[in-house]
């Protein structure tokens, strides 16, 4: 009886309960109000990238020629907004805000393909690089080191003048562009993982080595690879725009913001007019995605000194 009354004694009531902790909650993401915005910003532009041609008024490429009673405009070039056109019309006379709308598709697309593929190349050889070391690390790194010596836009124009410019060629152009920069914060992410002790006692269990790429290093190395991914996509967006903006990019008559900047410059003449806000309209498109991404970002990773892990709930 006495041993039957210690374990009742040992048993908790549900008054000891009260005394516990609460469980921890769940992970999520802590953003400001400049930072939900943000977001709401950035999705309303892959929305629009989604299902941009299904909601736009005419097709990228669709002349107006006409007004709404039938007649012919005499000179349909930098028209201003109207019903008929929402934004105006651009320096050969098409709707500008359609365009804008196409231009969606393409920019982020192409944007976006770009920096995958940079981070799927750029993460398997700097872990590669960083888990090996040796011949395969040195071989890499001044293959990296040696893309890294010229401007990306140099090496742009280099590329596309020697191959015909493509949607193929602008996503694996920026690439290879910018995995060497993946690379090298993938590599010194590993190497620092490496040497940690969860990974000595892993290794010394006798765990794999592509166990402990995918139990120790990745985990580890993600949150930081994921914050760096934002400010690389904005380096993509801006490096596609910019050859567009050369004349190198997306080829007419597909739109694209960059390419829609260089086409209406010479409207910037006119002033307040249908010229001005056919050049402004796509430069503030690109400006409202990329610092939305870049204020995203710098929300997640602004609490204590720049730790994100912190920023975690």
């Amino acid at each position: 009886m006495s041993e039957d009354k210690a374990v009742a004694e040992e048993t908790p009531t549900p008054e000891n309960y009260d005394e516990l902790h609460d469980a921890p909650p769940k992970n999520r993401l802590r953003l400001s109000l400049i930072g939900k915005i943000s977001v709401g910003i950035v999705a309303f532009w892959i929305v629009i990238a989604v299902i941009g041609p299904w909601v736009a008024p005419y097709h990228e490429a669709f002349f107006i020629e006409e007004d709404a009673n039938g007649e012919y405009f005499d000179d349909p070039s930098y028209m201003l907004p109207s019903g008929l056109a929402w934004l105006g019309t651009d320096y050969i006379g098409r709707d500008v805000f359609s365009r804008i709308v196409w231009g969606a598709r393409t920019t982020i697309g192409i944007s976006f393909a770009g920096t995958i593929l940079a981070y799927f190349i750029g993460i398997t050889l700097g872990i590669a690089a960083a888990v090996n070391g040796g011949w395969i690390d040195t071989l890499v790194s001044r293959a990296v080191d040696a893309i890294l010596t010229f401007p990306s836009i140099m090496l742009g124009l280099i590329i596309i003048a020697a191959f015909e410019s493509s949607i193929p060629l602008l996503i694996g152009l920026a690439g290879v562009i910018y995995a060497a920069s993946v690379y090298r914060i993938a590599r010194a992410l590993g190497q620092d993982i490496m040497v940690q002790d969860f990974v000595m006692a892993a290794k010394a269990r006798g765990e794999g080595l592509w166990w402990i790429i995918t139990r120790e290093v990745l985990p580890n190395a993600a949150i930081p690879l994921a914050t760096d991914f934002g400010i690389r996509t904005i380096f993509v967006i801006l490096f596609i725009s910019s050859l567009s903006f050369l004349g190198l990019g997306v080829q007419p008559p597909m739109s694209d913001w960059g390419s829609m900047v260089r086409e209406n410059m010479e409207g910037l003449r006119y002033g307040l007019s249908g010229g001005a806000i056919a050049c402004v309209a796509p430069a503030l498109a690109i400006a409202s995605l990329t610092i939305s991404i870049n204020l995203i970002v710098d929300d997640i990773s602004a609490a204590a000194g720049g730790n994100l892990t912190k920023k975690m709930v």
